[in-house]
């Protein structure tokens, strides 16, 4: 439960003015269709996710124990420090034509916004961490869902109620303290 809870609340945090929440608005904004843009972003999540996870999971049988922990505790510090530079949708990303459909579109659009994110890397790192693969894929994907289904419903109103700043900060404490926390008791 620990891997589940703490894998949700991490990401979620580590979502809040993410490229992939922005895309998230981006969408809404586009389509006027919150369900299947909802969707998109459950299924794309759970595909990039579950890679994710079975990575870190893959991870914990390469390495031993002591290398491990350094790997994951300087993972974790990086993490921290990289969560307190901000996210930008890049330029052109919400022109592209409307071939697959709003799902389709979505579904696309966030698993390839996914890879190599902030979020995609936090749950190899919590896979790794707490060796469990499902616990940590549920918890990070619930974590997505929090982060980007308000904003699909509730647009640019939401953006403007969330201190953006704030939450990167508090978000890269969190890591850094996972990291001290791997390095000094594995």
């Amino acid at each position: 439960m620990e891997a589940f809870l703490i894998s949700t609340g991490i990401v979620a945090l580590a979502e809040m003015g993410d490229k992939t929440q922005l895309l998230s608005l981006v969408l809404a904004a586009r389509f006027r269709k919150p369900w299947p843009i909802v969707w998109g972003i459950l299924v794309a999540t759970l595909a990039n996710h579950a890679l994710a996870g079975a990575a870190g999971a893959w991870v914990t049988t390469m390495f031993g124990p002591d290398v491990l922990r350094w790997v994951l505790g300087g993972s974790f510090i990086a993490m921290a420090a990289w969560m307190l530079i901000p996210d930008k949708l890049d330029e052109g990303d919400g022109d592209k034509p409307l071939r697959l459909g709003v799902f389709g579109t979505t579904l696309v659009a966030f698993f390839l916004a996914e890879m190599g994110d902030k979020t995609q890397i936090a749950t190899v790192m919590l896979a790794a961490r707490y060796n469990v693969w499902l616990p940590v894929v549920m918890g990070t994907t619930l974590g997505m869902m929090l982060a980007n289904v308000p904003v699909v419903w509730l647009g640019e109103r939401i953006t403007r109620l969330v201190p953006i700043r704030i939450v990167h900060i508090v978000s890269a404490l969190i890591f850094a303290g996972l990291g001290v926390a791997a390095l000094v008791w594995g």
